[in-house]
């Protein structure tokens, strides 16, 4: 059962002079009045009894008054504590009458219950990873996180290469009509001096036919000179007619190569390499670019994997509060699907206090400062849900409207004026109609 405060006496705590407040056991109690009239005085009161010496005052007795502070607060279980004398002792009596401390104080009372703004002004990461640790997901949360945040890390490394390689493959010039290989000049030499002998040999040939045909000549010179000489010439002249009618038709099947397209390749050879260099950077750069892409990929896989996994761990959660969540892309808090500085100032204090409850759910109380920033319409709406979860706050407005539980005057509850000076070992007294 979660613990609340019955009733409030305050005497003499900075602009207090006197207040005794009842509260309501489940909803808003709030404490009105104008500028400096004593409302925070009251909140800084319930601090320092409920809180320690960490909350006292840097003055914490009442300009003008010559009686030291008297805080008395009963609480919901029974227990009482007091704070009075001239050192504003603490003491704690429990329901049996036995005396404790501040010890026992804080196995209940939640120190961001007595603190709200130090939660308020957290960052939302820092209120996200509050929401966790307080849901049992915390360690499981960070350790995805960090997971996260390392897959991320070599995502977006390998995405900034894999751009660098798109962009530099793109930039490289190709050339469609050089061949796949670089060209080799020893060979191109080679090829010419295999055609080269092969023509040495047809111009052999030539040679050879041009001879032929000179002694032919001769003969038949020396055939019309030596007519007695005719028929052994005549057989001689035969047999050149036969190697002469092959040696013609020999040269006639000959062709001659052509050197000129492997001279031109050598001329150009250093071009074409370029080409083809130029081709093999692009594709080896085409085919860097795709394996970074792919490794982007299936990092961006693992990566969606890693933020599936926290989104069902926080499926599975108890939160505090429907609606309350945790931003699995930046951890950051949620409400109903909008972060903390999109939310309305009365969403925000709704997932402060739940959040507040489920860090210590002993503790049923929560003081809040400066409501004024609530319309009616919304602080009615606020009051009604706490009531819903059964919490007591305990809050001020600058107001002296109906709405407001009671009004703080220059140091005292409006109407209810001290009759007599409450002396520091004594019991308060008040007039008629206190609560």
């Amino acid at each position: 059962m979660s613990i609340k405060i019955n009733k409030l006496e305050i005497e003499n705590v900075k602009r207090v002079k006197a207040v005794k407040v009842e509260p309501t056991p489940n909803g808003l109690t709030l404490i009105g009045g104008k500028n400096k009239q004593g409302k925070t005085s009251v909140l800084d009161a319930i601090c320092w009894a409920l809180g320690g010496e960490k909350y006292r005052p840097s003055e914490p007795q009442r300009e003008g008054s010559v009686l030291p502070p008297h805080l008395h607060v009963v609480l919901s279980n029974g227990l009482i504590v007091e704070r009075k004398g001239k050192n504003s002792d603490l003491k704690v009596i429990d329901p049996t009458g036995k005396k404790a401390g501040q010890t026992l104080l804080n196995e209940f009372v939640e120190q961001l219950a007595l603190d709200l703004p130090k939660f308020m002004n957290a960052s939302n990461k820092e209120k996200a990873n509050t929401l966790l640790q307080i849901i049992g997901v915390g360690d499981q949360l960070f350790e995805l996180e960090r997971k996260e945040t390392e897959l991320y890390n070599r995502r977006h490394t390998i995405g900034q290469i894999a751009d660098q390689k798109v962009k530099f493959a793109k930039e490289q010039p190709y050339y469609p009509d050089a061949p796949k290989e670089l060209i080799s000049a020893s060979d191109l030499i080679k090829q010419q001096q295999e055609i080269l002998a092969r023509n040495g040999e047809n111009q052999h040939k030539r040679e050879n036919l041009r001879t032929l045909e000179l002694s032919y000549n001769q003969v038949q010179k020396e055939i019309a000179a030596l007519e007695e000489r005719l028929s052994e010439l005549r057989k001689q002249r035969d047999q050149l007619d036969v190697d002469l009618a092959i040696a013609r038709k020999t040269v006639e099947q000959l062709q001659d190569e052509s050197t000129e397209e492997l001279e031109a390749s050598i001329r150009d050879i250093e071009e074409i390499n370029h080409k083809v260099r130029a081709n093999l950077d692009k594709e080896k750069a085409e085919e860097d670019a795709q394996e970074y892409v792919r490794q982007y990929n299936a990092l961006t896989a693992e990566l969606n994997k890693v933020r599936q996994a926290k989104i069902d761990l926080l499926k599975g959660a108890n939160l505090p509060l429907p609606g309350l969540s945790v931003s699995v892309e930046d951890g950051e808090l949620t409400y109903n699907g909008h972060k903390w500085d999109n939310m309305a100032g009365s969403d925000q204090l709704k997932v402060a206090v739940a959040i507040i409850r489920k860090l210590n759910p002993k503790c049923g109380f929560v003081l809040i400062d400066k409501l004024e920033q609530m319309d009616l319409d919304t602080l009615t709406e606020f009051g009604q849900w706490l009531e819903q979860e059964g919490l007591q706050a305990i809050a001020t407005r600058v107001s002296t409207g109906d709405e407001c539980s009671i009004i703080i005057e220059d140091g005292y509850i409006k109407g209810q004026e001290a009759t007599e000076p409450i002396q520091p070992a004594g019991t308060p007294k008040w007039k008629a109609g206190e609560f």
